[in-house]
Order: C-alpha cells, then structure tokens, then sequence
C-alpha cells in the first residue's frame, strides 16, 4: 500500500506542474473509490479471516461440550442446550446452530458423536460501496466419544468417599473389565486390609487408595477421568400388577409365580421362582438355609425392588438365578428402584451360589459378601455405592447371556 501511494503522489504532483488540475481532480475522483476499495479489501479480508477462525474455535468448542453432555447421559435435548450455551458464551451472537447426534455426514455418521454446525453473516464495511450483500460464514466441528474400557462395577454416587471399597480377605479377579467410580472423592476406590484384587483397570473420577498391591493390566490407575453415565438410565420401570401375591411362609417346598409381590418376599425353604419379572413392594429376604432356584423350564428372572425396599441373602443360603437373555430387562437380575431412597442391599450365599446377570441398584449401596458370581463369571454391580468382601472371579464377556456391555472411562476429542 506504501508503494502505492507514493506512486499515486508522484502521479499528482508531476501533473500539477504540468498544468493539468482539472484533469488530475477528475482522474483523482474516479480512483478514489478503486483506491479505498482495494484498501479496505484488504482489511476486511484479514478481519474474515479472522472470523472463521474463531468461528471454528466455537464450533469445535460448542461439540465438545456436547459430547460432554452426552457422555453424562443426558438426551439428544439438554447436549443441544449444552452446544448452544457453549457457542453463545464464545460470541456467537446472532448466528445459528444446528447439532447432531450422530452426526449426519463425515466418517463418524455410525459412531458415538456429536457434530456442530454454525453459520453467522457479517456486515461489509469497506467493499459495501460495492456490494451490500452479506457475507457467509460457515464451521463444522465433530467432537467423538471413545470408551476406554468396559467395566464389571461401576459406582455411580458422584461424590461418596469409598464408593467403592475392597475389605477384609477378599480376593477379586475380574478378567476383560474395569471397576469404575464415578465420585469425585480423594479416596473414591479404595483397597484395605488384606483385600486381593485383580483388575483391568482401575478408574476413578477423583482419586484412589490402595493398601496394598493390586495386580492391573493397564500400567497405573486412572484418576481424574470423565464421568460415566448410568449403563441402565434407558431401563423402564415395571408396573405393578394386580391381584398381589404373596409367599406361604408355611410352607417348606414351593413355585412362585412371576408378580407383583405387595407384601414383599420372605423365603424360606426350597423356592422356585417361575420365568418372569417380579415387582417386590417391600423387603426381598432369603433366609439360612434356602434354596432358590428358577423353575424349570427357566427363561430368566428380573426382580425389581420397588421404592427403597431393600435384598438381604443369608450367607448360608444357596441362591442360583439368571437374568433373562433376551426381551426389555435382557440381562438383568435384580433392579433397584430410581425413586427410592438411600439404603442398602446385601448379596450374600455359599460357594455354590449363583447369580448371572447385573445387579442394578441406582439408589443404594450394594454390599457384596458371598464367594460366588455368576456362570462363568457373569455379574456386573452397578450401583450408588460398593462394599465387596466376598471372594470371586466375574468376567466381562456376557453378551452371549443377554448381557449388555458397561462402557467405563470415555475420552472426547474433536476429530472433524
């Protein structure tokens, strides 16, 4: 621009001295606008520039905070909100949004994603002497979900110190999984005791406390993870059904059928529980001694545990039972009521005992005290909070029984 002025100078000057005003003045008006034009072209290029990068920074910054969003479970509605609070806070203004989930174009349209588009128009300022249309800006950002691990216990308690707690001589082997925990507590796992255990991995949204060794095969525990969202926030609550049902306590050898159980289930004795989803309206306890096993031919139970009712097995029962594995509560064994209030249900039988499928109890803390698991190692806990004392072995490997995979720590990175 210097050389061009000096040029437009000498040009001038040098037609002055020649006598030429008149015709100087008028060639000076008609390059005026071609001077400022060029001018101003070259500003407003550089200020475009600049608006597209920092429409982009928005963008990837609008999906990534709606893959957050996701990643806590929320609907396709609150990550929307999430995205557009976020492009609003970095100045969109009166620009639009538009977001996705999955997204709809690009190498991700299959893949747990989140993609953003924004568009805004900018006013011209120099070059509107020569247009006044606006002019179009565009940014797209995919912001991915990846899942770390798969997970055989997750705490779900956001905050709980010990959310998850491995104590006493219990000794853990989990084969293909992780344990997760949600809390954002200095101690959010912890091992004490002589407490054994062997993991894939241990992650945590705070932090962990190990008192003695733990045999992993990720090379340290994960702490300050993202959260997981609840594996099972999708499960719909089963609807009481009338007439009630009830256990006869009299009774030694019995079949129950599947029901809604209005005075809870107290069993005693050789029990059969017929295929089928059971809605328990007060306590599930199986006493010393029991038997309980699903009746041929079995298909699966579900036992749901309605309000803040709580499970309690005896340790000298044997309790053999599966989940469905196939149909709306495909995998899952026992299942705690969202709306309840905080109490806890203990898990406990002899070495023979068997318990194949998830035990879901969202609200409560799960105490988990027998030496058994399910077969081949199929049991998943997730719950509010976790005590295990027991001694097993679960593996992660379950899809073939209906089961379902619990993804553990999720990264997000903005990949588009």
């Amino acid at each position: 621009m210097t050389s061009l002025g000096l040029i437009f100078k000498y040009f001038v000057s040098s037609r002055l001295r020649r006598g030429e005003g008149g015709n100087v003045a008028t060639i000076f008006a008609l390059a005026l606008p071609v001077v400022v034009g060029g001018a101003g072209l070259g500003v407003e290029t550089s200020y475009w520039y600049y608006s597209s990068l920092k429409l982009q920074a928005t963008a990837d910054a609008a999906a990534y905070a709606g893959a957050l969003e996701k990643v806590a479970g929320s609907d396709t509605a609150a990550i929307t909100a999430a995205a557009t609070q976020s492009a609003t806070d970095n100045g969109l203004g009166n620009g639009t949004i538009v977001v996705h989930t999955p997204p709809t174009s690009g190498p991700n349209t299959a893949k747990k994603a989140v993609e953003v588009i924004l568009n805004q128009n900018l006013d011209r300022m120099f070059t509107a002497i020569f247009t006044q249309s606006k002019v179009s800006e565009k940014a797209r950002a995919v912001a991915l979900i990846t899942d770390a691990s798969k997970a055989c216990m997750r705490a779900l308690d956001p905050a709980a110190p010990q959310s998850v707690l491995f104590s006493g001589n219990t000794n853990v082997n989990l084969v293909g999984c992780s344990i997760m925990a949600n809390s954002t507590a200095s101690d959010a796992i912890k091992t004490q005791g002589s407490a054994g255990l062997s993991v894939d991995c241990l992650i945590s949204v705070g932090g962990i406390v190990l008192n003695n060794p733990v045999t992993t095969v990720c090379k340290t525990p994960i702490t300050q993870a993202l959260p997981a969202s609840d594996p099972f926030s999708d499960l719909a609550t089963p609807a009481a059904t009338n007439p009630c049902k009830n256990v006869n306590g009299s009774k030694t050898s019995q079949t129950l059928q599947a029901g809604t159980y209005c005075s809870g289930m107290d069993l005693k004795g050789n029990v059969a529980l017929s295929s089928g989803t059971y809605v328990v309206q007060g306590s599930f306890k199986i006493n010393a001694g029991a038997v309980v096993t699903c009746a041929a031919p079995c298909t699966g139970v579900t036992i749901f545990m309605s309000g803040s009712n709580t499970v309690s097995m005896n340790g000298n029962a044997t309790v053999t039972l599966s989940a469905p594995t196939s149909g709306t509560y495909s995998g899952v064994l026992f299942y705690g009521d969202r709306t309840g209030n905080a109490a806890q249900s203990t898990f406990n039988g002899t070495a023979d005992s068997l318990l194949t499928g998830a035990i879901y109890f969202p609200r409560q803390q799960v105490n988990y005290l027998g030496n058994f698991s399910g077969t081949g190692g199929c049991t998943q806990v997730v719950a509010d909070t976790i005590q295990w004392s027991g001694s097993t072995t679960i593996k992660q490997d379950c899809t073939s029984l209906g089961m379902r995979d619990i993804p553990a720590a999720a990264s997000v990175a903005v990949v588009e």
